[in-house]
């Protein structure tokens, strides 16, 4: 075993690590087998592969380890049967890697590319989630600025109303003054008729004199 390296974690040793250690865990295998294998491939000892996967790399990947572990079960339960049967001229070996493609992981390793893949994806994810949260603010603006804007006219309208009820009132207490007037005037000529025709009338004749007009 090589000696243990001083320089720096490349990220390439990363991926390294991360990819053999997914690939023990889908497997069945330790962690510890793992750690071992990436030692030898990159020159570094196990226990510093271990420290590395467990104090930086592993939480890069928690996605990733459940869908191993979720793979690790299948592979596991599918060995248990005692025989799959032939359909459709695919053998039991064939199922199970059909069933691993269909979950979109092949059945030798989890590749680079497809930590690439999912980690593009996770991006994409949250990209279209930072696209819908300004979407529903800019919505919510719009409805803040409407809302202002019906109060501002509710306001207007009720101080139109107030003014027409007032205007309302000064007129409809203008008319019944001047009905009342009118009222006056009309039993004053009334009154002024009766005088006139209880007033003696007279004529003056030809010689001079006044005769009254009954």
């Amino acid at each position: 075993m090589s000696a243990v390296r001083q320089d720096a974690w490349s990220a390439e040793d990363d991926l390294i690590l991360a990819e053999v250690t997914l690939r023990h865990i889908r497997e069945g295998s330790t962690q510890l087998a793992a750690f071992e294998e990436v030692g030898e491939r990159i020159g570094r000892t196990s226990a510093a592969c271990g420290f590395r996967w467990n104090s930086c790399v592993r939480k890069k990947y928690e996605d990733a380890i459940s869908l191993a572990k979720s793979q690790r079960q299948k592979r596991s339960y599918y060995k248990k049967q005692p025989a799959l049967p032939q359909v459709a001229g695919l053998a039991a070996p064939e199922m199970e890697q059909e069933v691993y493609k269909n979950d979109g992981v092949s059945e030798e390793t989890l590749s680079i590319d497809a930590v690439i893949r999912f980690l593009r994806q996770w991006k994409g994810g949250l990209q279209e989630s930072s696209r819908q949260y300004k979407l529903l603010e800019k919505n919510l603006r719009e409805k803040e600025d409407e809302l202002s804007r019906l109060r501002s006219e509710n306001q207007r309208l009720l101080k139109e109303v107030s003014e027409v009820k007032t205007d309302y009132h000064v007129v409809n207490d203008d008319y019944k003054a001047l009905i009342q007037i009118m009222d006056r005037a009309r039993r004053l000529a009334f009154l002024n008729e009766e005088d006139e025709e209880l007033k003696t009338r007279f004529k003056m004749d030809a010689n001079g004199n006044l005769e009254r007009i009954e």
